[in-house]
């Protein structure tokens, strides 16, 4: 068993995913001990990976990053999908050829995909060149159009019958796993003559429930937390994020925009904007008083001190606010379907955070918002958290 190897591909977007897969690998490694992983991805993943220690294939150097491609679609605050697949499929081809160099440079034994489509499809398209067990990670089921056009309308569906009928005869992916819950998936059709989603997951998915890097009981005591990292006890704390692409910039500048409107209303205000690793701090244009950082690791600590946060609707950020039950308001990209409907309608199952709308918000807005829940008790529902252990040992049966 300890001379197993793994290829383990974290695809999409900043760093929520690769956390959730360097859990995963964890886990996998206690159940399997001495597993050889080997890792493909793009940065920002791949720095998060080598500080964690970490192997990265040598064809990695090669892998193309999705992040470009999602941050020349985003604009003002808007990521349409349809866009971004589009941009994208370059950068798919690249991958799917780095991924055949990967394999025929090196046996493996089993190969793990994060929401790695192009490799699916790929293989799908050439079984050939799947030479492990292969298993994939999904967070969410089928593409919805998000304006009137009639362009989107056809190439959302064209995506959809794409993915409805990849692996028809489950001979390409021998796992799929589903981060989170059935009820995060829409009940209702891909498309015209298309098979239903929720159906059509319960058939080949297992689901694991929800994957976070870290213990919620450890941090159920704010003050501490405030205390361990540094910060004063009684002054108002503000925590904003938008995870780790560039794409969400204009979104803290309008956080940072509120807080002069706040500052004499909350007292000794703290707020702090983590630009993360593909926004220059210097780029940022904010009041004297905010202050901005970059890359923070561990963030989650800092979402536990926070009396609130101010992030954008990704999936990861909102999760671990709702499991560490702290107020957040959050701002879903426009026209980014798994945001403004998938993340955003788990959200409110969990009755957890505050929803806006960037195109819909002014500072001035934002304040009366955040004065309104800064320190707020909650009421978030309980969420199973034990994915990476569950996913683990559903993946440990290949090894």
């Amino acid at each position: 068993m300890s001379n197993k190897k793994v290829l383990f591909i974290s695809g999409s977007l900043g760093l929520g995913h690769v956390g959730r897969d360097l859990v995963i690998a964890q886990h996998l490694r206690q159940l399997c001990p001495g597993a050889n992983i080997s890792w493909l991805a793009a940065h920002p993943a791949t720095d998060f990976l080598v500080n964690a220690g970490e192997k990265l294939a040598p064809e990695v150097a090669g892998y193309a990053n999705d992040n470009d491609a999602a941050e020349k679609a985003a604009e003002n605050g808007r990521l349409n999908l349809l866009k971004y697949l589009t941009i994208a499929r370059k950068a798919w081809k690249q991958n799917v050829k780095v991924f055949a160099e990967t394999t025929s440079r090196e046996r493996f034994d089993l190969t793990i995909g994060d929401e790695t489509y192009e490799i699916s499809v790929a293989l799908s398209k050439n079984p050939n060149l799947k030479k492990t067990p292969f298993v994939m990670i999904y967070d969410f089921i089928g593409l919805d159009s998000m304006t009137s056009s009639p362009l989107e309308r056809l190439g959302i569906y064209i995506w959809n019958r794409t993915w409805a009928t990849t692996d028809k005869n489950g001979t390409i992916s021998d796992l799929n796993l589903f981060i989170g819950e059935k009820e995060d998936i829409p009940d209702k059709p891909f498309g015209f003559m298309l098979p239903n989603r929720r159906d059509w997951a319960q058939q080949r998915c297992q689901f694991v429930g929800y994957v976070i890097p870290f213990d919620p009981n450890e941090y159920t005591d704010q003050l501490k937390v405030k205390a361990q990292l540094g910060y004063a006890r009684e002054q108002p704390l503000i925590i904003s994020s938008v995870g780790g692409s560039a794409a969400g910039k204009p979104l803290l500048e309008i956080f940072g925009k509120t807080y002069p409107l706040i500052k004499d209303r909350l007292g000794d205000l703290r707020m702090i904007l983590v630009c993360g690793p593909r926004i220059r701090t210097e780029s940022i244009v904010v009041p004297q008083g905010v202050e901005v950082m970059g890359y923070v690791p561990d963030l989650y600590k800092h979402f536990a001190a926070s009396d609130l946060s101010l992030v954008m609707g990704g999936g990861t950020s909102t999760l671990e606010l709702t499991v560490l039950k702290r107020p957040f308001i959050y701002f879903p990209l426009e026209e980014h379907c798994e945001q403004e409907l998938n993340v955003a309608t788990r959200l409110e199952r969990h009755r957890s955070g505050v929803r806006m709308s960037y195109s819909k918000t002014t500072p001035e807005i934002l304040a009366e918002k955040i004065i309104a829940n800064i320190g707020k008790e909650v009421d978030y529902a309980s969420v199973p958290t034990d994915g990476g252990k569950k996913s683990a040992e559903l993946i440990s049966k290949f090894l």
